[in-house]
C-alpha cells in the first residue's frame, strides 16, 4: 500500500488499529503526496547500491518511497504501536527491515555493518523538534560510514543548521553541523502538509558528510566546549562568555592576549567568529594546557 498520504486512507488505518497521536513523541504524519517522493529522490536513495537508514517512519509514508528506490531500507521506529501498521503497509516490499527501538540507544556502527555491508548508506528522517539536535549530533559525532543525512525539521531549525558561521541565525549546532558536513537547504514544507497540523512550517535539509573537517582541530572535545560556552551567553563578547563563572579554566588577561595573538578583535561575539577562528582559539587553549 502506497497511498499513505491520502487523508481518508490514513484515517482508515488509524481507526483500524485504534491509534492516537502522541504529543510526547511529536508525531505528525505527512499527507502531502508530493513531499515524500521528492525527499526520497533528493536524499540519494535511488543511487546505485545504496541503502537507507530511516528514523521514525511513522505509518510508512516516506518509507514506501524509499523502498521503491533503494537497494535496502532499515527503518527504526520507537513507537511499538506503529510496528504492525508498518508491517501491513509495507508488506509488498522485500527490501525493508523494521526495527522497534530508540535510535539514541541503537548500536549504529554494528547496525550499519550488519545490514548494509558493501553499500553506500544515507540517512533519511522526518524528525520531531525535541529530538532533532541529539539525533543529528549522534549521527555526526560517531563518524559513521554514511554519505549524507537528509532530514525534515522545523523551518527555523533548518535555517539554523544551514546558517554557517558569522550569521545572526548561527548557533552552536550550526558550527557543529558545518564541522562534520556541508548542509544544504532543499525545500520548504507547509504546516498543512501534516496530520495533525503543527504550529509551524518545516523544511528539508541534506547534510553531505565531510570526509575531512574544514579546519585543523587538536582537541574536538575542547573545540566544541569553547563553541558551546561562547553561545550560551551569545549577547556577551566571547572573552566575557568564556571567563565568566566556571566557563573555562582561563583568565581574562590570558584570553585577551590569545585574541591579540590570533588577530581576533576582543569585542567579537560568538556569532561573529568563523569556524576557523574557533578552531584557532581552541587549539591555542589546548597548547597552553587548558581543558
Amino acid at each position: 500500500m502506497c497511498k499513505l498520504s491520502d487523508i481518508s486512507t490514513v484515517k482508515q488505518i488509524l481507526a483500524k488499529y485504534g491509534f492516537r497521536f502522541s504529543k510526547a513523541l511529536g508525531q505528525n504524519f505527512l499527507i502531502n503526496p508530493t513531499v515524500s517522493p521528492k525527499m526520497a529522490e533528493l536524499c540519494g536513495a535511488g543511487q546505485e547500491n545504496t541503502g537507507v537508514l530511516e528514523i521514525g517512519p511513522g505509518i510508512g509514508v516516506l518509507t514506501c518511497e524509499l523502498t521503491k528506490r533503494a537497494q535496502k531500507v532499515v527503518a527504526v521506529e520507537l513507537d511499538r504501536r506503529l510496528i504492525p501498521i508498518l508491517h501491513e503497509n509495507l508488506s509488498g516490499f522485500n527490501n525493508i527491515k523494521i526495527i522497534n527501538d530508540d535510535i539514541m540507544k541503537v548500536a549504529l556502527k554494528k547496525l550499519l555493518k550488519t545490514e548494509f555491508s558493501g553499500m553506500n548508506v544515507v540517512v533519511c528522517a522526518n524528525l520531531p523538534y525535541y529530538i532533532t539536535s541529539p539525533v543529528l549530533m549522534r549521527l555526526l559525532e560517531e563518524k559513521l560510514e554514511i554519505s549524507a543525512i537528509t532530514v525534515m525539521v522545523q523551518k527555523e531549525v533548518a535555517q539554523r543548521l544551514c546558517a554557517g558561521a558569522e550569521n545572526r541565525k548561527t548557533g552552536s549546532i550550526s558550527l557543529a553541523v558545518n564541522y562534520y558536513s556541508e548542509p544544504e537547504l532543499l525545500f520548504s514544507v507547509k504546516k498543512g502538509s501534516f496530520m495533525p497540523e503543527p504550529k509551524v512550517d518545516s523544511a528539508v535539509v541534506r547534510l553531505n558528510v565531510r570526509k575531512n573537517p574544514p579546519c585543523n582541530v587538536l582537541s574536538e572535545e575542547l573545540f566544541f566546549k569553547v563553541i558551546k560556552m561562547a553561545f550560551l551567553q551569545r549577547r556577551k563578547t566571547v572573552i566575557n562568555a568564556l571567563t565568566g563563572g566556571d566557563a573555562m579554566e582561563v583568565s581574562k588577561p590570558e584570553l585577551v592576549e590569545i585574541f591579540e595573538r590570533l588577530d581576533i578583535l576582543p569585542t567579537k561575539r560568538a556569532e561573529n567568529l568563523s569556524i576557523k577562528q574557533f578552531a584557532d582559539l581552541a587549539n591555542e587553549l589546548h597548547i597552553r594546557g587548558h581543558k
